[in-house]
């Protein structure tokens, strides 16, 4: 095994996220090599140290090379870091498989289900890989790209069932600027990433529609309440819910406008349809195509998910978007607790 340290570091994606992250990793100081879908974005990561697409006005460091082939990037990696949308997570699994490492690390950045299968990231990347839970692990957190980017001050936390794995990992994706935390609970640390986009994607429909702070707030408090009954019932930890992965992930998704899933939900409640909101993304908004799994999956734990409920009845026409409100699945006149 590679001693820590020496690691040779992959990101596979480039996005703002994955971008980013390697960006993260060697400001940290190591190098890293990413892999970018288009060579026109390899050329100019290598030659302008820029990402103009994806992260505008970013310089980045001279220890991060971009290659548009798979097979060099992947090929004697000792940790990968995953950053493609979660519906493409497979197929690239399934390209990268016979260059990975025997004992490789993967981790993935990604914040969504698997559409076909109701799978976690982790889940798939173990399916496909057959790379054992141990050496896997997720990052997760109030994790705005472009904030971290410009080096604002945040903080992430590292999931692995192995803790050392997560300590390993951790050591890699810490620097001046971005603190890295760990914790064993996989479930509740992907589950919390996954979920938030779905309550981000209602606040930003009451955005839309037009509505003020206390509806916002309110859609995010009870939002908070109905994923993290979901996550438990998963088996996610509460105090996971509750700290970076779960309410500070929640917090910054739901209130920033560079939040993709945000975005999407204030074009649907200013009357754009589904297709179209696709159509206007620049980049994939996750919680769009996590919405009807997660409820498949709250449906079979016979789990209620009003919220998540009304999201989807906004996305296929069956609520106007000016009707999503929080208490909706409640309105009746018996008292209930928050």
């Amino acid at each position: 095994m590679t001693e820590p340290g020496t690691e040779r570091i992959a990101v596979i994606g480039g996005g703002n996220w994955g971008t980013t992250f390697a960006k993260v990793v060697v400001d940290g100081g190591r190098p890293v090599t990413l892999w970018a879908r288009r060579f026109e974005q390899a050329v100019e990561i290598n030659d302008a140290h820029r990402n103009t697409q994806y992260l505008p006005g970013i310089d980045l460091p001279l220890g991060l090379t971009a290659n548009h082939e798979l097979e060099p990037v992947v090929t004697g990696a000792d940790v990968l870091f995953l950053s493609v949308p979660a519906q493409a997570a497979r197929e690239r699994l399934e390209e990268m498989r016979s260059m990975l490492k025997e004992d490789a690390i993967l981790v993935s950045l990604m914040k969504g289900v698997e559409r076909s299968t109701g799978l976690r990231m982790s889940e798939v990347i173990a399916e496909v890989s057959g790379i054992p839970m141990e050496r896997i692990a997720v990052a997760s957190g109030p994790n705005i790209a472009m904030e971290i980017a410009r080096e604002e001050p945040t903080a992430i936390v590292v999931a692995s069932e192995s803790r050392e794995t997560a300590d390993r990992v951790a050591r890699i994706a810490r620097n001046s600027y971005l603190r890295s935390f760990v914790n064993t609970d996989v479930v509740g640390t992907e589950y919390g990433g996954v979920l938030k986009n779905l309550i981000a994607i209602a606040v930003g429909i009451v955005d839309g529609v037009g509505y003020g702070e206390n509806t916002k707030a309110a859609v995010m408090t009870r939002g908070l309440a109905e994923i993290t009954q979901f996550a438990l019932t998963m088996g996610a930890q509460a105090s996971t819910m509750m700290g970076l992965a779960g309410l500070g992930d929640l917090i910054a998704t739901c209130e920033s406008p560079l939040s993709r899933n945000f975005t999407a939900g204030r074009l649907l409640g200013q009357g754009y349809v589904f297709e179209d909101v696709v159509q206007q993304m620049e980049q994939t908004a996750e919680g769009l195509r996590s919405v009807r799994p997660v409820l498949d999956h709250a449906e079979a734990q016979g789990i209620d998910m009003p919220i998540a409920r009304q999201i989807d009845a906004v996305l296929h026409g069956r609520m106007k978007p000016a009707d999503l409100a929080p208490h909706l699945a409640t309105d009746d006149d018996t008292p209930r607790g928050e």
